[in-house]
């Protein structure tokens, strides 16, 4: 990390750091989208002029914000404007719909929810109030607007709890994980300590900016002085437009994302993808080896991946001047102030950018060793070297294209089914999406034969989330079980269906 990065970093609070950055290069880009160029001085001076607005609505310091926005200017304009104000803002995935959203809107007791309107042909406007929701006001092209002069003095301290972003994790109901503007900081100032950026370079953020990337992102932004390009719906080929048009060098996400640009330059292998393109770098979910191997060769571009979670946006990560070996084969290494102990199998984890806890303080007693380490409920080893290998995990979630789903969430849906006696649900490995989400099936004597498309059709009327519907679907006699309490062995069935695909739905958006 250069000097300036270096002494950037130190900043108290995510407002102080955009003031700095701004102060230093006012007129350099900093967010890039279709047509549109936001400066960091623009992003100072519009933020404060929303906050003016947002404190017009009577948003003050403490008030809980959530809100549920695509990737776009006004979306991270929003998310500065209430860090500048000290709110506690709660950001949510733009696709979850009214079990999740309920959910997240009732535990954090947001007095105010943004949303888009109607939105990719879903409108959220409308589930907002079927919800009940407080102090809705759509924030899509349009943001509330004031005079400065009418703000309280920026927050000073860093550590206090202001972002509660939601996992899925084992559970049925989502987890508020707790973060603090010093933790996001730390998340940011890791990602660029590893992927070593320059002030030349340009970066992209086509993955929800609700995510916990969105400032793990940002931060690296205003610590390195560069822009990226907003993309509000990724999608190939449509998206190589933005990239080739802002000359981007860094792109990424997950190994979803990876899969999609190594296809498209199979289309012509003869020319570069992207010309301006020089690294490939995300996280989320687990990298085949070969994928890795395949895009340095095919792409002509370097692959760093990482290991990060909404707990701790980034925990290792690979450095471009890494051996291929371990790029290939392992999450990169922690950087520095991350500390990493491997007790029993199980990766735990202490440093500022670990999450304070939960909303559900018995959760967070429970995520917590005696020492302050946090339970990742990951299986891995660190080589000699100190790059972390993961080998496991022992909670039952599916990592889909960078996105936690609760195994144990779908397998309660699927119990209700009439033509259901029990289910296991299980994710296999997939070079495109990371996982893929597979329901195994026994069914009843007597009932009726179930297909994928129904199973989809029956959780989509239960309210689950297009992006958790399983795409895969075996039915078997008899589920392999135990000797002793009976239960069901998935290790079994992630050794059985590992293979080629038998039913797939094709890809879910």
């Amino acid at each position: 990390m250069n000097d300036t990065a270096h002494a950037l970093g130190s900043s108290r609070t995510l407002w102080e750091l955009v003031t700095r950055r701004a102060e230093l290069t006012p007129d350099r880009a900093v967010l890039l989208q279709d047509d549109r160029t936001i400066t960091f001085g623009e992003l100072h001076d519009r933020s404060e002029r929303v906050a003016a607005g947002l404190h017009g609505r009577g948003v003050r310091p403490g008030t809980v914000v959530a809100w549920q926005l695509p990737t776009r200017v006004e979306t991270a304009l929003l998310s500065f404007a209430l860090a500048r104000l000290g709110a506690v803002q709660s950001p949510v995935i733009p696709f979850y719909r009214d079990r999740e959203v309920g959910f997240a809107l009732r535990e954090s007791k947001a007095e105010h929810f943004a949303v888009p309107g109607e939105w990719r042909g879903f409108d959220h406007t409308a589930m907002a109030r079927r919800l009940g929701a407080k102090g809705i006001f759509e924030a899509y092209d349009a943001l509330p607007d004031g005079d400065p002069s009418v703000l309280p003095a920026p927050p000073a301290d860093g550590t206090e709890v202001r972002w509660i972003y939601w996992t899925s994790g084992t559970t049925s109901d989502p987890k508020g994980v707790l973060h603090t503007d010093r933790s996001l900081i730390a998340g940011g100032a890791c990602l660029a300590h590893a992927l070593r950026p320059t002030s030349a370079d340009t970066g992209s953020i086509a993955f929800p900016y609700a995510h916990i990337g969105g400032p793990d992102y940002m931060v690296m932004l205003l610590l390195y002085g560069f822009p990226a390009v907003l993309f509000e719906q990724f999608a190939l080929p449509d998206a190589l437009e933005g990239y080739r048009k802002h000359g981007v060098t860094m792109a990424g996400g997950s190994t979803a994302f990876y899969s999609m640009f190594l296809t498209e330059q199979r289309k012509r292998p003869e020319e570069r993808l992207i010309p301006s393109l020089r690294l490939l770098a995300g996280g989320g979910a687990p990298k085949p080896p070969e994928l890795y191997h395949a895009v340095v060769r095919e792409m002509g571009v370097q692959l760093t991946h990482g290991y990060g979670m909404t707990e701790v946006p980034m925990i290792t990560m690979g450095a471009p001047d890494d051996t291929a070996e371990n790029l290939a084969t392992t999450e990169g290494r922690p950087p520095e102030g991350m500390e990493i102990r491997i007790v029993d199998g199980e990766v735990r984890l202490r440093g500022e950018a670990v999450c304070r806890g939960y909303l559900d303080p018995a959760r967070t007693a429970e995520a917590f060793d005696g020492e302050g380490f946090l339970r990742t409920g990951d299986l891995g080893r660190l080589t000699g070297s100190g790059h972390l290998v993961l080998t496991g995990r022992l909670k039952d979630v599916i990592i889909r294209k960078g996105e936690n789903i609760s195994a144990q969430e779908i397998e309660g849906l699927l119990h209700r089914h009439p033509d259901v006696g029990d289910v296991a649900v299980i994710g296999l490995p997939d070079a495109e999406r990371g996982e893929l989400v597979c329901a195994v099936l026994e069914q009843p004597p007597g009932a009726g034969e179930l297909t994928l498309e129904a199973v989809s059709s029956y959780l989509r009327a239960e309210g689950l989330s297009v992006h958790k519907l399983p795409e895969r679907l075996e039915v078997v006699d008899a589920l392999p079980r135990n000797e002793t309490l009976r239960k069901v062995l998935k290790y079994k069935l992630r050794e059985r269906y590992s293979g080629p695909e038998k039913q797939l739905f094709g890809p879910v958006e």
